[in-house]
């Protein structure tokens, strides 16, 4: 067995899909799935029942998770005690991420912090939410976070990384499809998808928000955990989205974005901090600004 190979398997038991599980490593879902295969074939065991749907881990793959994690632990604790008699930066930091626009950059990130700081454990945190990004690293269970303005907590910091322009996202046949551009009011009387109300979804409030600029409160005909699922709602035809422009590499068959009508509107994307960091959070931060500087403002409005 490789440890790489045991990482791979710990993510995608972790995600339950191989997708985010990739983007997380860095590396390409075929990939991924070649490791899984050649753990599997190690064990002589299944670890996933995999289905077009989902993935869940079989009662052999539960069985070795406990095990897979406490062998990436002391792998890791190998190597940082080396490093621990080296003048550079080490220790571990936490960074938490939800959402297309910090899935996207963090590979670019990660490969920056193993190339120029190999004693700094990156521990990667997926939350479904960014919302949750902030109450965390106030609360000290975060070093780092993706998140989005606006940003409440008191001794959070944030510095913005992108702007992402909210698109509408409609199923392919939809008689808006044929527009360059959609005015909001014309999805007044359309079936919504979107993210549930209760789990501080940033996407969803501007949604809600520029809806009822528009002069309407959406018809919400279901709720969805994360993009991918909801694109492949739109996709299907059960309803229209609002969306932010990170999600465009999505491509789901049947599925197209628009652009709004009127003056463009953009969310914020951030990373954010806490009060007093250590020396390996502040070298992260760093990493990051030079991976991810703040791009000028765009033309149009930034919605807080």
């Amino acid at each position: 067995m490789e440890l790489k190979h045991l990482n791979a398997f710990v993510l995608v038991a972790e995600e339950l899909h191989f997708g985010r599980a990739a983007d997380r490593l860095g590396v390409a879902q075929p990939q991924l799935s070649q490791w899984i295969k050649r753990l599997e074939s190690d064990l002589g065991s299944p670890l996933f029942e995999r289905s077009t749907r989902s993935v869940h881990l079989t009662e052999q793959g539960e069985s070795i998770l406990k095990p897979a994690r406490k062998t990436l632990e002391w792998a890791r604790r190998t190597e940082l005690a080396v490093l621990a008699s080296d003048p550079e930066v080490f220790g571990r930091v936490r960074v938490g991420y939800a959402g297309a626009s910090s899935r996207e950059v963090l590979p670019a990130v990660a490969r920056a912090v193993r190339a120029q700081e190999p004693g700094i454990e990156l521990d990667l945190r997926s939350m479904v939410y960014g919302g949750h990004a902030p109450g965390l690293v106030a609360a000290g269970e975060l070093e780092v976070g993706f998140s989005r303005l606006p940003l409440h907590q008191p001794g959070v910091h944030g510095r913005i990384f992108a702007y992402e322009r909210v698109l509408a996202a409609l199923p392919a046949d939809h008689r808006l499809a044929a527009l360059d551009e959609v005015p909001p009011s014309e999805l007044a009387h359309e079936p919504w998808v979107t993210f549930p109300a209760t789990k501080g979804s940033n996407v969803r409030d501007v949604g809600l928000r520029l809806a009822h600029e528009a002069g309407f409160t959406p018809r919400i005909a279901q709720e969805a955990p994360d993009s991918y699922a909801i694109l492949g709602l739109v996709a299907a035809g059960v309803g229209v989205s609002l969306t932010v422009s990170s999600v465009r590499h999505i491509e789901t068959p049947g599925l197209v974005y628009r652009d709004l009508a009127g003056e463009p509107a953009y969310l914020a994307a951030t990373v954010i901090w806490g009060d007093s960091p250590d020396r390996a959070t502040r070298r992260i931060l760093e990493i990051m600004e030079d991976v991810l500087p703040t791009p000028p403002v765009p033309p149009g409005r930034v919605l807080d």
